[in-house]
């Protein structure tokens, strides 16, 4: 087994490691960070919790140790881009977590806030810039930033940026580039028009793959309630005044929907909150923030807003509603078993989304275990969606032993208190903290 020590990364990157307690790389950061020191092009296929942020941050960081420069005005040595404001904020303290001894500055640019602080910090230049591809272009065209001479670009969560129309703009921004740079690509999975963006954007890369296109992690243990709609409230109420449910994100199509969930479960005594994009940046970072910190158990999200959502200790994801991209139900439980722990995807299917249940078999490559609530009487049954007379063996995935603790993701904030919702009572806390 690897260290960090063993990577070839500066020693002001290995203290900081070990402030944060970190010593062993996890396998994306052991494969991709010695090609990357070497100022190769890469093309990652990496889930979320696999320390995917970690694998590029300390590279560059260490670069821009190695090769002091200038920043000039309005531009940036570094950027990186991706689709979310919440996963902007991510990666930007994960920057100045482990380049905290490196006296690096940073920037963030997104949407939904005032152009005026982001046109200030970029005024002198900065090493490191995080940004989402709309706003970004926005200050590209009033010329408030200016990309001709970073050296580094970052594109994170491609097949995401494809899911909110920004490749558009991503080739926009690509194009303002120079071409002698070094560029990072990673996504979950690659649809064609991904792989094609990746080959327009990287020179002979290095191909660093840690998870197979399209499968799900395999410490989530993974199961389906056949429900009625009607009856999707009761069961979700049910199941989290279990003692095993503890810091729970539940998942919703549409953001009236999240509203829905959320109120529902505060009528009944449980601390939840709705995240989605018609929310103001300062409501999503506060119940992002309770939600981290123990104060609310629950956390009510659509797909968009849950990207950049990077928190330790999540017990359980429910699918309250199966998504209409198969793809986003690899991406949903992957915010659970993370750090090398285990976790529990819990998905309702009701009769209309049974098709929806079909691509996602089909798609992870996987039989998904049934427990059938229909009715008044609830019972378990082994069929599955696609062909409930001949998987009648269909069990869930076999999950490995816990792992060590492996960075990856940068700290979230306090240690999260975790709750039995519904009795009052408040378990030891745990710590929230990881890279990325």
């Amino acid at each position: 087994m690897s260290h960090f020590s063993d990577l070839g990364l500066a020693e002001t990157l290995l203290r900081a490691l070990r402030e944060e307690g970190y010593d062993t790389p996890t396998p994306i950061q052991e494969r991709a960070i010695p090609s990357l020191l070497q100022g190769r092009d890469l093309l990652g296929i990496a889930q979320t919790g696999t320390g995917k942020t970690a694998a590029f941050a300390l590279p560059i960081i260490h670069r821009l140790l190695a090769n002091p420069g200038r920043q000039t005005a309005c531009g940036t040595r570094v950027l990186v881009l991706a689709p979310t404001r919440e996963l902007v904020a991510q990666i930007a303290e994960s920057f100045r977590t482990y380049g905290r001894h490196a006296r690096i500055s940073v920037a963030v640019i997104v949407g939904g806030v005032a152009h005026g602080p982001q046109v200030k910090a970029m005024s002198r230049g900065v090493d490191v810039l995080v940004a989402t591809p709309g706003r970004l272009l926005d200050h590209m065209t009033g010329g408030t930033v200016r990309l001709g001479s970073t050296e580094v670009i970052v594109l994170d969560e491609a097949d995401h940026m494809l899911d909110l129309g920004f490749v558009v703009p991503i080739r926009k921004i690509i194009q303002r580039l120079p071409e002698q740079r070094q560029s990072l690509f990673f996504s979950a999975t690659m649809p064609r028009e991904i792989a094609t963006l990746a080959n327009e954007m990287l020179d002979n890369p290095v191909q660093v793959a840690v998870t197979p296109v399209a499968t799900t992690a395999e410490r989530v243990d993974q199961k389906v309630y056949l429900i009625e709609a009607k009856a999707k409230r009761d069961l979700l109420v049910e199941l989290l005044r279990g003692s095993t449910f503890s810091r729970v994100i539940v998942f919703t199509r549409t953001k009236r929907g999240a509203d829905k969930v959320a109120d529902y479960l505060k009528a009944s005594n449980i601390p939840a909150a709705a995240i989605h994009g018609n929310k103001s940046q300062g409501q999503r970072q506060r119940a992002l923030a309770e939600f981290k910190d123990g104060r609310t158990g629950v956390l009510v999200a659509t797909d968009i807003a849950a990207r950049g959502i990077d928190v330790d200790s999540v017990s359980h994801v429910v699918n309250y509603e199966l998504p209409d991209v198969p793809e986003s139900y690899v991406h949903r439980i992957g915010r659970t078993a993370r750090a090398g722990a285990e976790g529990m995807a819990v998905s309702f299917c009701d009769n209309e989304e049974r098709h929806l249940l079909r691509q996602i078999e089909k798609t992870t490559r996987q039989s998904l275990p049934i427990i059938d609530r229909r009715g008044e009487a609830a019972r378990s049954a082994p069929e599955t969606a696609a062909a409930p007379a001949d998987r009648r063996n269909a069990r869930p995935a076999a999950r490995r032993p816990e792992q060590n603790r492996r960075p990856d993701a940068a700290r979230n904030g306090r240690p999260g208190a975790q709750r039995r919702f519904g009795n009052g009572q408040r378990p030891a806390r745990q710590s929230d903290a990881r890279p990325s």
